[in-house]
């Protein structure tokens, strides 16, 4: 859960929690959790505390408080433009300011830090709220608790209320060991129940007599509710109501579904493989009565089959052996792929060749976007023929292999025709993504399902109709009764099963749900208000990629003052939380909600909601170490979660070590280049324009220009072009070029460098094309790493202090120690052009000035070298 450490350098037991307490309750699926963290500073001097949480990435954040010597600091709910202003001036004056990162897969991260004086106390309080989603049978509240300490008083406490009644309930977590497993506690009396975990300090430790914690890791309670085969559950609650639908003891309906998958380049190595495995699963899973088919494609098509074909062992095995025919090749052509599949299905059921009760469905896999195919690559154009030609008959999935793919393009194709999208993460497990996948959708039990309410006295409804309800999974509408003086509320729910139409009718007496409501309001009052404005902000945030800017414009206001109104953090709005500082300054922290879209921008590498020096919010990708524009250089430092940057002044034609490596026999070198022409007033801007990167052990030299990538591998040369999306996959390395855009080069078990192209117009009178370059991952590269770049690979320590006002108000200068010596330095800001080669993001960064003399070893003319792939 929390983690509090203290200011860089200062005794581990200065600052001591010695309470973490997470308050849990759960009401008819909506979980109300607050996470609260005391410490003290035993120290004769102030330290630095840091409060570190994970949250599920569903939830919503609605309330943050620190108390401080007795005062309570809250943190507020605004608008993101708003925050941003603010944000960006308090990054500007040097201050810190609080992030929010994606931590893996399923969470997010919160993180502040704050001073405590000598002898005081702090406490921490976060606050978020979730709805628990029904997945394959069961609710699952999860919990991350990691307090990076022993804490003397410890506690988990989850109390849940459900009407229905408890079916069954399950408790236990990643660290949890036989030994500590008595220690959860679970009482379920009906439809309550009531989870505890309280260790004591001897329990938390690792051993007998360590200083360690072993309670590190995610604390799970799942459970599921008693079910009937009617109109499911009705809450009524201070004029709002939800119905849960997902009745039992359906019989599942057969399906026909079309596997599209991409076999383009970029598929190829272990994804091309784990793809092959997850469908050899996928093929041992589809049931007798369902009718599929494979179509991969590149850009080129290729069918198993050309139609659906019945799951019988005979052709399953056939199907197999069709997969292993699957390979890496070829542009993306998303456009005929999904159109054929269309087509394969609506053949079909023009002939009658499928089960005439049945749903059809299309499963589209690709790790990449339309780069190729028969004159459509637009992606308003791919989904306007997508969404024509399905016409709200069948359902399409989008599974985004990695993080290249286009999200938001894939959850609009997805969402436009009754599916959703999903990001397969490209990690180890992949294959067992897709199959997770496939179980969710693998067994319908109803289609066209139709909830209908008092027309005239409900308002404001959520989602009513849905495309299909699947086996363990569960339907849920929330809305405002209108009508104070309303007795009854009658309920109709219309769909199609198996063998015939299902109707179910019934009605609530109001007062009677209402009196009902009242032996929960120990656990979570007033739910089903806010649980209507969640499901209303998520639905809202979800369409808001579809339909006219108009209706866009209008479910983003929507969504915006709902969120402001209930205090949710959500994609449209930040919370602010002004701290205090020794100097009886104010800082400024923000903390934000992520889209799936930048969780994807942001690789997989631990990032969090943090508090940080250096990161903006705003930033698309992870900071990394650089070099661009004129030329720029980056320099991350993670150890210390901050930026510094230099510039340097140098002829053009000169060319610079950037990263030597010797133990690995890896070099990059890159050379400059000048104005087209000279102007006596005119000061000459030079930018890389070739980079040179060698592998000696593996054989491999790149030369990359503006205008070519020249390969050498194995006494052969291969020349690509900067027009082409190309994607080379050899055992050693693997190579890909993004069409006018970037070059990742990716050496096996050593680094992986992104070189960005910059054009210009061409009758520009001074300024050319260029190019950048950022190491995305160097940890496997050896600790004697040089040159301009690589002497930084291994971290860094430094101290600012004296933060003052410099010549620009917006750039305050600061005195740096480094490498024991002492710099002035300006705060201010530089670009990565990574995810926008036009415009940039900005990086917040400690400028070192005189060509970063005292920074880098040396002066800069110590890295020139002799030629574009020397190394001296």
């Amino acid at each position: 859960l929390a983690r509090l450490l203290k200011k860089r350098n200062a005794d581990d037991a200065d600052i001591e929690v010695y309470s973490v307490r997470i308050d849990c309750k759960v009401t008819s699926r909506f979980a109300h959790t607050i996470m609260t963290s005391r410490a003290v500073n035993h120290a004769n001097v102030s330290r630095e505390a840091l409060f570190d949480v994970e949250l599920p990435k569903t939830a919503f954040i609605t309330n943050f408080s620190m108390v401080i010597d007795g005062v309570t600091y809250v943190g507020q709910v605004k608008e993101k433009e708003q925050a941003k202003q603010q944000y960006q001036k308090a990054v500007s004056q040097g201050q810190s300011a609080g992030l929010v990162r994606a931590s893996g897969r399923k969470m997010e991260k919160f993180s502040v830090s704050v001073n405590i004086a000598a002898a005081s106390k702090v406490t921490f309080e976060l606050t978020y709220e979730e709805l628990l989603k029904r997945s394959l049978g069961k609710y699952e509240l999860m919990i991350r608790v990691r307090p990076k300490q022993l804490v003397q008083h410890f506690e988990i406490m989850a109390e849940l209320y459900e009407p229905q009644g408890i079916a069954f309930l399950e408790a236990n977590g990643t660290f949890i060991t036989n030994d500590l497993l008595p220690l959860v506690k679970t009482t379920i009396t009906g439809n309550k129940a009531r989870v505890s975990f309280s260790p004591g300090l001897e329990q938390q430790r690792t051993c007998v007599g360590c200083p360690s914690t072993r309670i590190d890791g995610d604390f799970f309670i799942t459970y599921d509710v008693n079910r009937e085969k009617d109109i499911g559950d009705i809450q009524i609650v201070n004029g709002y109501f939800v119905h849960f639908f997902a009745p039992a003891n359906l019989q599942r309906v057969p399906k026909n579904v079309v596997f599209v998958i991409d076999e383009s380049g970029s598929m190829g190595g272990r994804k091309i493989e784990q793809t092959r495995e997850a469908l050899h699963a996928i093929l041992n899973d589809i049931q007798e009565e369902d009718y599929f088919a494979l179509l991969v494609f590149d850009d080129r098509l290729r069918k198993w089959k050309p139609s659906l074909t019945k799951a019988t062992p005979e052709s399953l095995r056939e199907a197999k052996q069709f997969v292993e025919t699957i390979q890496a090749r070829g542009g993306t052509d998303i456009n005929w792929s999904v159109l054929e599949a269309v087509k394969m299905l609506k053949d079909d059921l023009a002939n009658h060749t499928l089960p005439e009760r049945s749903v059809s469905l299309i499963i589209l896999l690709t790790d990449g976007q339309p780069a190729s195919g028969k004159g459509v690559t637009n992606l308003e154009k791919i989904q306007e023929n997508a969404r024509n030609a399905i016409g709200g008959n069948m359902t399409l999935y989008c599974l985004g292999f990695g993080y290249n793919v286009d999200y938001n393009f894939l959850h609009k194709l997805a969402s436009e025709n009754n599916g959703f999208a999903r990001r397969i993460y490209e990690d180890s497990d992949a294959a067992l993504q897709l199959q997770g996948f496939y179980t969710e959708v693998a067994n319908p039990l109803l289609w066209g399902i139709e909830m209908q309410y008092p027309e005239n006295s409900v308002d404001s409804l959520t989602e009513s109709s849905f495309k299909q309800l699947y086996q363990g999974s569960e339907i849920v509408v929330a809305g405002h009764i209108s009508d104070n003086s309303l007795d009854f509320f009658p309920v109709e729910v219309k769909a199609q099963g198996l063998e015939n139409e299902l109707h179910l009718q019934s009605q609530s007496r109001v007062q009677e749900r209402l009196e009902a409501s009242k032996e929960q309001q120990y656990i979570f009052g007033e739910f089903t208000e806010r649980l209507w404005a969640y499901l209303t902000i998520q639905q809202l945030l979800s369409k808001r990629g579809s339909g006219t800017p108009e209706a866009k414009s209008n479910m983003t206001a929507r969504a915006l003052e709902l969120s402001l109104q209930y205090s949710f953090v959500t994609p449209l709005t930040s919370m602010v939380v002004t701290k205090p500082q020794e100097d009886d300054d104010k800082d400024t922290l923000i903390a934000d909600k992520l889209t799936e879209e930048e969780r994807g921008q942001r690789r997989p590498s631990g990032f969090g909601y943090t508090a940080s020096r250096v990161q903006n919010v705003y930033h698309a990708l992870p900071p990394v170490t650089s070099v661009d524009g004129d030329p720029h250089f980056i320099i991350w430092v993670p150890q210390q979660n901050d930026t510094l940057c230099f510039n340097i002044d140098e002829r053009p034609g000169v060319i610079f070590s950037l990263t030597p490596s010797p133990p690995t026999g890896i070099t990059v070198n890159g050379q400059t280049i000048g104005d087209k022409k000279l102007v006596p007033s005119r000061k000459v801007n030079t930018y890389f324009g070739r980079f040179g990167i060698v592998s000696r052990s593996l054989g491999i030299k790149v030369d990359v220009t503006t205008q070519a990538i020249h390969v050498f591998h194995n006494g052969k040369e291969a020349v690509f072009s900067w027009s082409d999306t190309v994607s080379l996959k050899q055992p050693s390395f693997d190579l890909q070029v993004s069409k006018e855009k970037s070059l990742t080069v990716a050496m096996k078990d050593s680094a992986t460098f992104v070189i960005i192209l910059h054009r210009v117009w061409k009758k520009h009178p001074f300024y050319r094309d260029y190019l950048g370059f950022y190491t995305l991952d160097s940890h496997l590269l050896s600790p004697a790493t040089h040159g301009l770049l690589g002497q930084f690979y291994g971290g860094l320590q430094f101290e600012v202090s004296d933060v003052h006002s410099g010549e620009a108000l917006d750039k305050p200068d600061a005195t740096m120690q480094v490498k024991g010596l002492t710099l002035s330095v300006t705060r201010g800001w530089q670009k990565d052009y990574r995810w926008d080669t036009k415009h940039g993001e900005e990086v917040p960064c400690w400028f070192v000035h005189n060509n970063g003399t005292g920074l880098i070893d040396g002066t800069h003319t110590d890295y020139i070298v002799s030629g574009i792939f020397k190394s001296s």
